[in-house]
């Protein structure tokens, strides 16, 4: 298993040349014969939290904790920090799920590491994500929160939380090879864990809730309480902690806590080997299978 990381580290550092081009290829298609070209990469997140904060905002009267130190008090921004960071792990992701299968010319011509096709796709959604954080700040500071000095410190987090996109990215991509219903079930499970991420409301909802009494069935006409430990299951959500964090840091102005820091560093690196071992055991065949 060691020497296999290692062997797969040297690949990608000897092939870093062929990951500029491919990275490169994705950003220049991204937006390729569009009008407004990178632009839609602000006015999308900008839209999307534009019609989220109309509806759970407006309509359904969702109210944002205060910053703390920070003393903001706006329902947009608290969701744009929490939204932005979601959409670069689903949009990440889902967008890199076909990629073997989109790329089988290339793949069946000429040999070369296969992880640089899934790397290259996540690192041009980092750099979306980039831009959009950027305008985020911009916007953030443009308030008289100085949220300047915690610009470090998320950088450092979306590194991270690349390794974790790259992670779900290189399993589902080589599953979905094989298996091609991967593409259109990963948009269903997407927005189920969407909404089991504290995006369109505080976390403190979730801690109030406790134990639920839940009835378990045993067999036939046999069934028993049991408490569900709500809280402790729904932070095993490593998007939880993500969230928690940029929140932190950009909404509240404030280091982010040491539990959530603790299960993103013990979390990402368990979801990026989990991830490139599926890879690596399913890559062997892959040029057959497209």
């Amino acid at each position: 298993m060691m020497s296999s990381l290692v062997g797969a580290i040297k690949d990608v550092r000897e092939g870093r040349e062929l990951l500029n081009n491919l990275t490169l290829r994705e950003l220049r298609s991204k937006y390729k014969r569009t009008a407004l070209g990178w632009a839609w990469s602000m006015l999308n997140p900008l839209a999307t939290i534009a019609i989220y904060s109309v509806i759970f905002g407006t309509i359904l009267h969702g109210v944002a904790p205060e910053g703390n130190p920070s003393g903001i008090n706006n329902f947009t921004l608290y969701l744009s920090c929490a939204l932005l960071t979601w959409n670069f792990t689903s949009s990440g992701v889902q967008a890199t799920i076909p990629t073997l299968v989109g790329n089988a010319n290339l793949i069946k011509k000429v040999y070369f590491p296969r992880e640089l096709l899934i790397g290259a796709s996540v690192i041009s959604w980092m750099v979306s994500f980039l831009i959009e954080l950027g305008v985020l700040v911009a916007v953030i500071s443009f308030t008289g929160h100085m949220v300047l000095q915690w610009i470090p410190v998320v950088l450092v987090l979306v590194f991270v939380q690349f390794f974790l996109v790259l992670g779900f990215s290189l399993a589902l991509s080589a599953l979905n090879v094989y298996y091609r219903d991967i593409s259109y079930l990963s948009g269903i499970v997407f927005q189920a864990w969407m909404f089991l991420t504290p995006i369109v409301y505080p976390i403190e909802s979730i801690d109030k809730a406790g134990n639920k009494h839940v009835f378990i069935p045993i067999k036939a006409d046999i069934w028993f309480w049991h408490d569900f430990p709500v809280r402790f299951v729904y932070k095993l959500n490593p998007m939880v902690h993500y969230v928690t964090a940029y929140r932190n840091l950009l909404y509240d102005g404030r280091f982010p806590g040491v539990s959530s820091l603790v299960y993103i560093g013990v979390m990402t690196p368990i979801v990026m080997i989990f991830g490139w071992s599926i890879f690596r055991r399913m890559i062997d065949r892959v040029a057959e299978e497209v």
